[in-house]
């Protein structure tokens, strides 16, 4: 709760013409509250004997002379109070003067420049801009517009006021509930979003004001007007929501009839006016007493609205507006001795907090449900009939998830009904007998799986034989094709070899015009080469490259592929494609990017040409002069830039489809020669294993094997052999670290190939007889033996 006084504020009002010296002071000590004399001199006609003061003497929070800006009483008047409603408190602003002193221009601004703007804008552009930035909480904000004119309350934004007359509007009537909240009927609340919508809202409702012109005013509203704007937050999560409103007030301006002489409808109107701040006037005096017991807020409609804003649940704060001219120094002096009683007046704002409505009729809900199952249990009201089958479900389902929940405070909610006690016991007993009977279960399945185990163990001798052969396939297969490979090698170094021996016969003299064969020979070594040399390393990183089509390849099948795939007639057509796609794919993205810049270059272009329109509108309108007939030029030469903006646009994009329906042809092209390819293989791997398991001496031998023992450690002693005699080959056939070098001649290297090549035995594994080959050949076996080994024991 903040309990404070109303805050009062003084603005001086600019003259028209020179004032006269000397008919007001401002004191501003820093140490003392501003005050402010107005010094009235002696009237010469009242005679010499002349016993009036000369000197009034007025304290406020702050006084702003004539030179204070709009910014300047928004900083200091209103921002203060904006804030303490976003803080969740009621806020009222309201100017107070006689009829032409400011009040208007404070409250709602000056429609000639955008420095003019009031009160009221300033403070929707502060608080839409605090709440975009407390992005943690929802916020919610309504507007309203009231304006009494002739002690009767009209919605300023009812949307029939253009098309009715001011007596067929539906009229806005108080109600008070028993706590006295006050309640506006036919007042309309309209939602705003944004900082926008609020000030078109604002703008609609100042444009149904009553207007008139008088004597002292030119332009004087002749009703009062608040402006409400109604803000709700809540965080996610939080069960409480707050409230806050605030009242902007913009007071019709007392005047003095017998110094005005007004008559007809604006003598009606000034009446009605003067009565009600006279209400108004009362209503603080009685406020400013401390043992009066009754407040006549009852007495005109606008002090009954501002019921909360005057010695309420509110924050207020008074804007007297004052017309310091020789004329006008009673009125005044009037205003400034009324602001001084709204000063003693003490207000008790407290935080608007309350729980959220539906989260409230939930939690009354499950409190009414619990007193009913309580008194079920107390009176002994029980239910007769049986559980139906949902019932039973649902029960099953709050017992399952019951005993799922790891929380230790978790409870199992089924109500006071004994019939939905009894089934959970019994569900629960039954889960726990079925609990029992599984763990005897589980035991007795242990042993028959010990018992079984021999058999089993059989069978996985079976399957990992199995295996070793479909190995042994593959590896005899990858021998074969290491074979060719060789002797693909050994003729290109050999071809190579001759065509340098005729070269070097042939340096003084070019070849013959009729013999082109030279010239063909010659290029088609180097590479046939470099081939030869990077062979191995292509082959080996074949090894450790998985791809989504081979991805239940073993590893001896993906290397097969790989060599298959790399000789075979589509391969280069294959290559050819993915080089053209990629090209194609990165002069797409290129075109994109130049796309999606044209099309940025094209929105600048619009803006431009749109502000520049809107520029020369305004200056139009400003200076008050016709639109010229000549066409701007830089409109013109804008216009001409977007319009090759946007040919350049259509070209790019209809390239970029062209590109996308090539792109999709090159895709389905490369996907059917995959498919081939993949099937070529197949079948070309299924002919060759074939013709191995007829032709092979090792398959043979495996077939007529006899079955080792079944005992475990039979098994296991049996394939220990089995791998040791693996190595021992291995080791018999293993030729030296060091590997061959490959020689310049052909017929040397062909000798010394021959020379490091052993017998091999029956039941070996043909190799190579080429160091390096052989070295591969048997690391892979190794792999192989390992991978097995571990299998066996798992």
């Amino acid at each position: 709760m903040v309990k404070q006084t109303i805050q009062i504020f003084a603005r001086v009002k600019p003259t028209v013409r020179k004032q006269q010296q000397g008919i007001y002071s401002i004191d501003e000590d820093e140490k003392l509250t501003p005050s402010l004399e107005i010094i009235v001199p002696h009237d010469l006609a009242d005679g010499f004997v002349n016993n009036k003061r000369e000197s009034y003497k007025f304290k406020f929070q702050r006084i702003f002379d004539q030179g204070a800006n709009q910014e300047t009483i928004f900083e200091n008047i209103a921002k203060p109070v904006a804030e303490s409603v976003l803080a969740g408190y009621n806020g009222t602003i309201f100017a107070y003067g006689q009829t032409g002193s400011g009040k208007t221009f404070t409250i709602t601004g000056g429609a000639e420049r955008y420095s003019d703007r009031g009160i009221i804008p300033r403070t929707l552009s502060y608080i839409f801009e605090q709440l975009q930035k407390d992005s943690s909480t929802i916020y919610t904000t309504r507007i309203s517009y009231l304006e009494i004119y002739n002690e009767c309350g009209y919605d300023l934004l009812d949307p029939r006021h253009e098309a009715s007359s001011l007596e067929d509007l539906p009229k806005v009537t108080v109600f008070e509930d028993p706590d006295q909240n006050i309640h506006l009927k036919n007042l309309s609340l309209h939602q705003a979003a944004t900082e926008e919508e609020a000030l078109n809202l604002l703008f609609l409702g100042d444009t149904n004001r009553m207007i008139a012109e008088t004597p002292m005013n030119q332009a004087s509203t002749r009703s009062h007007c608040i402006f409400s704007i109604h803000l709700s937050s809540k965080e996610p999560g939080s069960a409480t929501v707050r409230h806050a409103k605030l009242h902007l007030v913009d007071l019709a301006g007392s005047e003095r009839v017998a110094k005005t002489g007004v008559g007809g409808q604006l003598l009606t109107e000034a009446k009605y006016i003067n009565l009600s701040l006279h209400y108004l006037e009362q209503v603080i005096i009685a406020l400013s007493e401390k043992h009066r017991s009754h407040i006549p807020y009852r007495n005109s409609m606008m002090t009954s609205v501002l019921r909360d804003s005057l010695g309420g649940n509110c924050m207020t704060t008074m804007i007297a507006t004052l017309s310091l001219e020789k004329r006008n120094i009673d009125e005044s002096i009037s205003t400034c001795r009324f602001a001084q009683r709204v000063a003693l007046i003490k207000n008790e704002a407290v935080l608007n907090e309350e729980i959220d409505p539906r989260l409230m009729i939930i939690r009354l809900q499950k409190e009414i449900q619990e007193l009913k199952d309580e008194l079920a249990i107390v009176t002994g009201e029980q239910r007769t009939e049986a559980l139906t089958d949902a019932e039973l479900l649902e029960l099953e389902k709050l017992i399952t998830s019951f005993l799922e929940d790891q929380d230790p405070e978790s409870r199992l909610e089924v109500g006071t009904d004994m019939h939905k006690i009894h089934h959970c016991f019994h569900y629960l007993k039954k889960l726990l007998n079925d609990k029992k009977i599984h763990g005897k279960s589980t035991v007795s399945s242990e042993i028959k799986d010990q018992d079984c185990q021999e058999p089993l163990k059989e069978e996985e001798y079976k399957k990992l034989r199995d295996l070793l052969q479909q190995r042994n396939n593959e590896i005899n297969i990858l021998v074969n094709m290491l074979k060719k490979e060789k002797k693909k090698a050994q003729d290109a170094l050999h071809s190579s070899g001759m065509d340098r021996s005729e070269c070097g016969h042939s340096q003084s003299s070019p070849f013959p015009p009729g013999n082109p064969e030279g010239l063909r020979t010659l290029p088609s070594s180097a590479p046939t080469q470099v081939q030869d040399v990077n062979t191995f390393g292509y082959r080996s990183s074949l090894l450790h490259r998985k791809t989504v089509m081979r991805e239940e390849m073993s590893l001896g099948r993906q290397e097969a592929f790989e060599i298959f795939k790399r000789d075979h007639a589509d391969s280069v057509t294959i290559e050819d494609n993915k080089q053209i796609l990629k090209q194609r794919f990165s002069e797409a993205k290129a075109l994109g990017e130049s796309i999606n810049e044209t099309r940025s270059k094209i929105g600048r272009l619009k803006e431009e040409i749109t502000q520049r329109h809107m520029q020369q509108v305004a200056l139009g309108i400003s200076e008050n002069v016709a639109m010229p007939s000549m066409p701007d030029l830089l409109e013109e030469k804008l216009r001409s830039q977007l319009e090759e903006e946007k040919i350049r646009y259509k070209m790019m994009f209809t390239r970029l489809k062209a590109l996308k329906v090539e792109i999709e042809h090159l895709q389905l092209l490369m996907d059917k020669a995959k498919v081939k390819l993949q099937k070529e293989f197949e079948a070309w791997w299924a002919e060759e294993a074939t013709s191995l398991q007829v032709n092979s001496p090792a398959v043979n031998s495996l077939n007529h094997m006899k079955p080792f023992p079944q005992t475990p450690e039979s098994q296991r002693e049996r394939f220990q052999l089995l791998c040791n005699q693996s190595d021992v080959n291995a080791r018999k056939i293993l030729p030296s670290p060091c590997p061959i070098p490959h020689s310049r001649e052909p017929s040397s290297t062909s000798a010394s190939l021959e020379d490091s090549i052993p017998e091999k035995p029956a039941s070996s594994i043909p190799l190579t007889g080429d160091s390096q080959t052989d070295s591969d050949i048997l690391a892979f076996i190794k792999a192989r033996q390992s991978i097995l080994q571990k299998k066996c024991f798992q």
